[in-house]
């Protein structure tokens, strides 16, 4: 099983660490995008300059309360990191709680997880990453729409690493901008289930409950160590995990949820 989770907007910024180094890495294939892209987004963040930091911000599409962002981009290079389990925060993954699983749901987690990312492209939650603020949705100035600029560098990447995984399901749990960087095709497109949240009365979306759901539900299906096959397979394991799932098409669950506040 693969499971592709989105990252997470905030991250916990290490004190201390060596500094990442990008041939250590999970999808090694990735080096050179990764590389590219580092490169851009530190020159981009390095000046001191009023008007240059602005101009970054804008790019990043950062507020102004957050321009702090720019300063810290700038240092990437030196930046002490840890691993990206740690490093990510936020609903999804305080619901998923890596820290707290047992350790062989550790261990699955390590082979299974794979979060998505504007400047890593994808990285697993053991590698060492320091904190950034890069989303998916930038456009660099040289490198153009990170979107775009991953989908070529993941589109053999990505199908060897869920090979890699043991085949079996591919569980893609990422928001759209990340979702269009690498999009499972012919026999892998058939193994892939997109799940939303929804409340069950409505069947509309509610973000917080849509992320804290979805954490929780990795975090069963690590806990189980259940290795659905496909679509099919993994509606049966949500379901005697307690979860109340509909198929909504080939491919698509929905989890129902009654109480959003």
């Amino acid at each position: 099983m693969l499971v592709l989770l989105p990252p997470s907007e905030g991250k916990a910024a290490p004190a201390t660490g060596k500094a990442v180094d990008l041939g250590t890495l999970s999808l090694p294939g990735l080096a050179a995008a990764r590389r590219t892209v580092l490169d851009e987004l530190v020159g981009l963040c390095a000046s001191e300059d009023p008007d240059a930091v602005a101009k970054a911000a804008d790019v990043l599409g950062l507020s102004p309360g957050l321009r702090g962002e720019v300063t810290r981009n700038a240092g990437l290079h030196g930046a002490p990191a840890r691993p990206a389990g740690q490093i990510y925060t936020g609903v999804l993954y305080d619901a998923l709680g890596l820290a707290t699983l047992t350790p062989a749901a550790k261990r699955r987690a390590a082979r299974s997880l794979l979060i998505f990312s504007g400047l890593w492209g994808a990285v697993g939650v053991k590698d060492a990453i320091p904190a950034y603020r890069c989303s998916m949705g930038v456009r660099l100035p040289a490198t153009g729409a990170l979107g775009t600029f991953w989908r070529d560098a993941m589109a053999d990447v990505l199908p060897e690493a869920a090979g890699a995984a043991g085949g079996g399901l591919v569980l893609d749990l990422r928001s759209a901008a990340y979702a269009a960087a690498w999009k499972p095709k012919g026999a892998l497109a058939g193994r892939t289930a997109t799940v939303r949240v929804v409340q069950a009365e409505t069947r509309k979306v509610v973000s917080h409950f849509n992320k804290a759901t979805k954490g929780r539900m990795v975090r069963a299906l690590l806990e189980s160590g259940a290795r659905p096959g496909g679509p099919d397979e993994l509606v049966d394991v949500l379901g005697e995990l307690g979860f109340r799932v509909e198929v909504r098409g080939p491919g698509r669950i929905d989890v129902l949820v009654s109480d959003v506040h």
